[in-house]
């Protein structure tokens, strides 16, 4: 199964190939995706496993477009520590990379903030 391609992006609103619904902030994996709030739990770990549980080998956090969204060192352990590559970018080049992981069939998930 692969990873849905993040069709569009702008400020507050992202679009997830297949998917008819369209996100603020949202979280993708191999065969789906769902809407994510950020405040809820940020970037901790329990907010991740949800993706890590999928089977991804990547995992790509977009920190909003002026990046404020912060991802801690546990988190950075922790996805680490499960053997999953991180990578943490700016929303638009964390997707742009998403979107070539996927162009490629890597097992690879996300979560996606796109506002500030």
């Amino acid at each position: 199964m692969s990873s849905p391609e993040i069709a569009s992006l702008s400020w507050g609103h992202m679009k997830v190939k297949g998917c008819s619904s369209s996100y603020k902030d949202c979280k993708v994996w191999p065969g789906g995706s769902r809407a994510w709030d950020w405040r809820e739990t940020g970037t901790d770990p329990a907010d991740l496993e949800e993706v890590l549980q999928k089977g991804v080998a990547t995992l790509v956090i977009g920190r909003g477009m002026s990046e404020a969204l912060q991802v801690p060192s546990s988190t950075v352990d922790f996805v680490r520590q499960r053997g999953v590559e991180l990578i943490v970018l700016q929303t638009e080049k964390a997707i742009a990379e998403y979107n070539n992981l996927v162009g490629q069939g890597a097992t690879v998930g996300g979560i996606f903030h796109s506002t500030c």
